[in-house]
């Protein structure tokens, strides 16, 4: 028989002859589409879609060299282009570990060895076989999706598989073959078609059931390989409904000493000393180990362990945790001084007065350098004489919103907020103390008419306030407004004033410069020319 076709949905379909057995195709190509009558356009393609295929698929004749002719020449062998029975095709038991590892290179000639390896062999109650590999991630998530190839009967169907597996296994490599997958499928079908379901929900449970078992059988093989591996149980636990109540058996916490837990053995080693006065159990933890050595020193001289949470899902994943443990909170080191950190009882008060801690913060305030997107509030505490003078903080809360929006749309309000820091003070520190006392032996006088007008201005304020809270704010007369703005603005001038006098006893004050230098250094945030002056001043200071 013969069947034509111009490319149009009409066909013509007559008797013919020939003389042996098999079909011919003969396309007729266009102009504009020569690139398909190309060997290497030809080559790639069958490469792509029948690498695989169960039957031989000859292109050409095998080729050697030469001697005669200097080039390569055919030779009478066909040229098979496709393995008839690719690796997923054989039982798991006849095979060995370099045997996968050769068919992963085969897949993926420049990637790294891979963590380890699933064989996916299922007749009931879908037809299911391929092999899932565990890549070393290196760079961004996005970048590592849609490795899986999806084969229909040894077929090459397509590498977009989120619809087959679930969001966060679409970072594995290799591939699944299954019949009861069309070759012309489409996201719509993958979305509502039941079978495709049970595939998703199989190959959750048999990822999670073989990471178990490794996890069972070498404990230690399996913590060597947790840094690479941890993505794919964080990617799982924020995107797959149900996925944490299998994880939780196998996913681990690391500690800043390169110690590996169980949420269940983690939470005993530390429910002793990390409760806070309302029984909250309080989880530290750093993201880098280096930049924030200090925290972690005082958190650990405190008798506290801190965990490492340095991967590129942990901070976002530990926001689903606090949902999922009891009682507890997740809190970075650095996020407040360490009494704060875990609070056990009321904070002892600083022992100065309202003005001085006022004028003490001012002084500092004053001098603090101006950082793109970044705020300073400055506070004074009682710290003790043996803690640091200055130390900065940053906010659990604000800074994990910060660094969730750089992962979830709808987020980029808190992106683009500028990052807000508490300077501390401690008042107890003798370098503090003296600052504050040279402050008032040099400011005493300058401030005393400023301060007594301003105390005026203020009991005069705070009588208009009391007289016109009485009346409702319609009942207030034009002179009523007058005369308050005015008093308001006296006082502001009397504070302008005062805090221009204590800021020009801090523009020469180097301990000052230095305690607040030392205090960004310590958090990275002293570079270029501040960092010079800083090193400047320290030689001078030692002089």
């Amino acid at each position: 028989m013969k069947w034509s076709c111009d490319g149009s949905p009409a066909y013509e379909i007559e008797d013919a002859e020939r003389e042996a057995h098999g079909s011919d195709i003969i396309l007729y190509i266009d102009d504009d589409c020569k690139e398909f009558l190309e060997k290497e356009k030809i080559q790639q393609l069958l490469t792509k879609y029948c690498k695989f295929m169960a039957v031989p698929v000859a292109f050409g004749k095998k080729q050697e060299w030469s001697s005669d002719e200097k080039k390569m020449v055919d030779t009478e062998k066909d040229n098979i282009i496709n393995d008839v029975a690719p690796l997923w095709t054989s039982t798991p038991s006849t095979l060995k570990d370099e045997d996968y590892k050769s068919f992963y290179r085969t897949l993926y000639p420049m990637s790294d060895e891979p963590l380890f390896w699933i064989h996916l062999n299922v007749d009931y109650p879908f037809n299911l076989t391929g092999i899932l590999y565990f890549p070393k991630i290196k760079s961004s998530i996005e970048l590592q999706k849609n490795k899986i190839q999806l084969y229909c009967n040894q077929v090459f169907v397509t590498d977009q598989v989120e619809g087959i597996v679930p969001e966060f296994l679409t970072l594995l490599h290799g591939v699944i073959d299954s019949p009861d997958i069309p070759l012309n499928v489409s996201r719509s079908y993958l979305q509502s078609d039941r079978e495709v379901k049970k595939i998703s929900t199989y190959i959750t449970k048999k990822v999670a059931d073989r990471l178990k078992a490794i996890f069972t059988e070498n404990r230690k093989e399996f913590e060597e390989k947790w840094d690479d591996l941890k993505l794919f149980i964080n990617y799982g636990i924020l995107s797959e409904e149900g996925f944490y109540d299998r994880a939780k058996e196998f996913a681990l916490f690391k500690d800043t000493e390169g110690k590996y837990f169980t949420f269940d053995e983690y939470k005993t080693l530390i429910e002793g000393a990390q409760k806070d006065k309302d029984d909250q159990l309080v989880y530290l933890y750093a993201t880098d180990k280096d930049e924030q050595y200090s925290y972690i020193k005082a958190a650990q001289d405190k008798g506290y362990s801190v965990l490492l949470l340095d991967g590129q899902l942990d901070v976002p994943t530990i926001q689903t945790l606090e949902q999922k443990f009891e009682k507890s909170r997740f809190t970075r080191v650095d996020a407040d001084i360490i009494d704060r950190l875990i609070v056990k009882s009321d904070a002892p008060k600083s022992d100065l007065s309202e003005d001085d801690s006022a004028n003490l913060s001012q002084v500092f305030k004053s001098q603090m350098p101006k950082l793109d997107h970044a705020e300073f509030m400055v506070q004074v505490d009682a710290l003790g004489a043996e803690a640091r003078p200055v130390v900065i903080t940053q906010n659990e809360w604000m800074r994990r919103m910060k660094e969730m929006s750089r992962f979830q749309p709808g987020m980029n309000f808190y992106g683009q907020m500028p990052d807000s820091f508490n300077m501390v003070l401690n008042s107890d520190h003798p370098l503090v103390k003296r600052v504050l006392d040279d402050c008032k032996s040099s400011t005493e006088e300058a401030l005393k008419p400023i301060v007594s007008e301003l105390k005026g201005q203020e009991a005069r304020l705070a009588a208009i306030q009391q007289q016109q809270d009485k009346k409702k704010y319609d009942e207030l007369t034009q002179d009523d407004k007058d005369m308050k703005a005015e008093c308001e603005k006296a006082v502001q001038e009397q504070k302008d004033k005062k805090n221009d006098v204590l800021s020009g006893f801090a523009a020469k004050n180097d301990i000052i410069h230095q305690l607040i230098d030392l205090a960004l250094l310590q958090n990275g945030m002293l570079k270029g020319e501040a960092l010079d002056k800083f090193l400047k001043r320290s030689v001078d200071l030692i002089k």
